[in-house]
């Protein structure tokens, strides 16, 4: 009897094996019900065998098979096979991360069929007059008797279920599926409106990718803010589209790009779905299934939406490729860009990777000849650089962090009836809460750190955990009612502005004010109709936006950026100074950038300044170099947690220990740890780490394979939470 071998989505690294029934025949990447426990899980086959290493009378037999094909193309079920070895993880939890959750939870994988109300044959041979006396069943009838009607449909034609069902009663009608058939979109493409008028550099992009857009080449396109990506991804699309392909573009995050996706769908005469954490499990589905038939043209959507299933896939599109959103941070810890690009080299298909500010890692890819690279040095249509200035504050006399020299200049911006936007990259009304008679400082006991203060809510919220408190009245270490906030928030600001600026609105722009459906696109349509506003933001501002009426941005507060035990921070901080400064002056009006720092003479600020992104990204590129970090060295990262401070160091070292010993270990391998996270304790569990350093990833792949089966052997694995993070972007 063969044995079906099968992955379920258990933290464990392996499979398990079931007899397989007669009549019954499964496929390779097609779910199965199966025994597990004492309950029945659904799993995914990874193989089909002529024999076990269990004896035959130990295993059971699958109870039932879902899929009689696999759920995922030969090329996407290469990916994630690749990726469970690349990334060290459970195979069952890899490949139901890259499905549905309904299809996770063994819902068919097919469209829910169209329910439709029909006439029967006694319905046809009666008379609608004979039912006078119940008029809404005779206008059921007679509705019924000019053709089916689909159960969507009743309301419209004002008929009511209850008269429906009454007739289904009298065996007068009933309710029969009817199967949806795939609709295509093809034959009816086309391109909606005038196209915008590209400049030579976009035509010279264009160009480039449109003469190599049948096979593998990942484009990098370098475009400063403001420069025009967008409208190169959708000529590039164009001519994809026209073939008949589909396109997968990723961003990341949906709700900070309702502008983007507005334009995918008024340049194109073809169905662009979108997926995002907005949609519930079935719109979920859906989408899922729309790409897979070839019923859409464009896919837009979040990391995850890297998985989705196409028929006729084309192109894929990474627009702000740089930024960490792509990174998942907890369980299986993937780089959506990385596994990109590794699918479109597996569909030989292009990849285009936009950005204002690129990675380093995609900078010395490019340097590899790995990828290819596109600048588009110039912003587009007449919009000019804006004018950029430090101001130094130290001595300046502030009113809620804004200087007498930034207001100045807010009031110059505003009263020519242009917009003023303010970063401010701390969300709430303060950072903290102090007592001014005894310092007791308001402090999540589960991280050890400051609650931040939400004036509005009248609550403490720690932004590390999620927990929350109500907001004291009185101190609890001395009683003393005297609690002040300490710090500025985007809270605290907006309520600042207020009477500063008595007649001109305000718009605040962060997780707190968007968290309702559809607040973003509302707080975006206020600030597009134009005229004299002000916008205060967090990061969700920084990116994609384009406000033509910004003539004036100032980042408020980010010392703290520039001095970091994090070798990433400088290149994150320079990414962000220069994504927020993109903002300003994008639409002919010359703009303004105000950056407000104790530190005006800091070598970070005075390159981005004078020299720009990408000169600091060359020069920092050489320090790494020479400092032998990635994307020099390859890091694997291991993390330990437990609730005593005392069991995850000691396993850690327990590990370092059986790496020292592996007969793959040379002298290349850097070893730092075991030592405390950066951020040592959260959610109530203290946090340590050991880092992996190797010039070469494969020699560090192997290392990292050939100890992972030993762990299990160590006395205190057991007695901790444990992970390991491949490529790592923070401690």
């Amino acid at each position: 009897m063969p044995v079906v071998n099968v992955a379920l989505p258990v933290p464990l690294a392996r499979t398990f094996d079931y007899l397989l029934p007669a009549n019954a025949a499964p496929a390779v990447g097609g779910r199965v019900r199966v025994p597990f426990g004492q309950r029945q899980a659904i799993g995914i086959v990874t193989a089909i065998r002529e024999h076990s290493d269990v004896a035959l009378d130990k295993l059971k037999p699958i109870s039932e098979v879902l899929d009689d094909r696999s759920l995922f193309s030969d090329s996407l079920w290469r990916i994630l096979n690749w990726a469970i070895g690349y990334y060290h993880y459970p195979a069952g939890e890899v490949l139901f991360h890259a499905l549905p959750i309904l299809l996770r939870q063994g819902k068919p994988a097919e469209m829910a069929p169209l329910w439709q109300w029909f006439a029967t044959e006694q319905g046809r041979s009666t008379l609608p007059d004979s039912l006078k006396r119940a008029p809404k069943q005779q206008q059921a009838l007679a509705a019924l008797l000019r053709g089916p009607v689909y159960r969507h449909q009743v309301g419209e034609l004002l008929l009511t279920d209850p008269a429906l069902q009454a007739l289904r009663a009298k065996g007068l009608c009933d309710l029969r599926p009817q199967a949806v058939e795939a609709s295509d979109w093809r034959p009816g493409f086309g391109v909606n409106g005038e196209r915008l008028r590209l400049n030579t550099e976009q035509a010279t992009a264009v160009g480039a990718i449109r003469s190599e857009d049948d096979r593998f080449t990942a484009w990098l396109l370098a475009g400063v803010t403001g420069s025009g990506k967008t409208e190169v991804y959708l000529t590039v699309l164009e001519n994809i589209l026209a073939k008949g392909q589909q396109a997968l573009v990723l961003v990341p995050e949906i709700g900070l790009t309702p502008q983007t996706i507005a334009r995918f769908r008024e340049r194109f005469n073809a169905p662009v779905e979108v997926l995002h954490s907005g949609l519930n499990d079935s719109e979920r589905l859906a989408v899922w299934l729309k790409a897979r038939r070839g019923e859409c043209a464009i896919v837009i959507g979040t990391r995850s939406a890297l998985f989705t299933p196409f028929a006729r896939l084309g192109i894929i599109v990474i627009d702000e490729e740089h930024d960490s959103s792509y990174k998942q941070h907890e369980g299986w810890r993937y780089h959506a860009r990385d596994l990109a690009v590794f699918r479109a080299r597996e569909e030989n298909i292009p990849i285009v990777l936009g950005t204002a500010t690129p990675s380093l890692e995609t900078l010395y890819n490019v340097q590899q000849k790995k990828y290819r690279r596109l600048t588009l040095a110039k912003r587009a249509g007449s919009a000019r650089p804006a004018g950029q200035h430090l101001l130094d504050m130290k001595g300046l006399p502030l009113t809620h962090g804004l200087s007498t020299p930034l207001l100045d200049k807010m009031h110059a911006h505003l009263q020519a009836g242009n917009q003023v936007m303010l970063f401010l990259n701390r969300r709430g009304f303060a950072p903290a809460l102090l007592c001014h008679e005894c310092g007791w400082i308001a402090e999540c006991q589960r991280c050890d750190h400051y609650y931040t203060l939400h004036q509005h809510q009248r609550q403490l919220h720690c932004h590390h955990c999620d927990s929350q408190r109500p907001l004291p009245h009185q101190c609890p270490q001395c009683g003393s009612t005297q609690l002040v906030a300490v710090g500025l928030g985007t809270e605290q600001l907006e309520a600042a502005l207020t009477p500063l600026f008595p007649d001109v609105p305000v718009t605040r722009i962060d997780r707190d004010t968007t968290a309702r459906k559809g607040a973003l696109e509302d707080y975006l349509a206020q600030v597009q109709r134009s005229g004299a506003r002000i916008l205060i933001g967090t990061q969700m501002l920084a990116k994609g936006h384009h406000f033509p009426d910004v003539t004036l941005v100032s980042l408020l507060d980010v010392d703290g950026a520039l001095f970091s035990g994090d070798f990433r921070a400088a290149e994150r901080f320079a990414q962000l100074y220069t994504q927020v400064a993109g903002r300003a002056g994008r639409a002919g009006k010359q703009g303004e950038v105000l950056l407000q720092t104790h530190h005006p003479e800091h070598s970070l600020l005075q390159t981005l300044l004078h020299h720009g992104y990408m000169d600091f990204a060359n020069q920092t590129l050489e320090e790494r170099r020479q400092a032998g970090l990635p994307p020099f060295t390859s890091h694997i990262l291991f993390r330990a947690d437990d609730h005593d401070n005392r069991q995850a160091g000691l396993f850690l070292d327990q590990l370092r220990q059986l790496l020292d010993a592996s007969p793959l270990r040379d002298n290349a391998l850097w070893i730092m740890g075991p030592i405390p996270a950066l951020a040592p304790k959260r959610g109530g569990r203290f946090r340590w780490q050991l880092l992996l350093s190797h010039p070469s990833r494969p020699q560090l792949q192997r290392l990292v394979a050939a100890s992972l089966p030993l762990i299990s052997t160590l006395t205190q694995a057991r007695k901790v939470k444990w992970s390991l993070d491949v490529d790592p972007l923070d401690g």
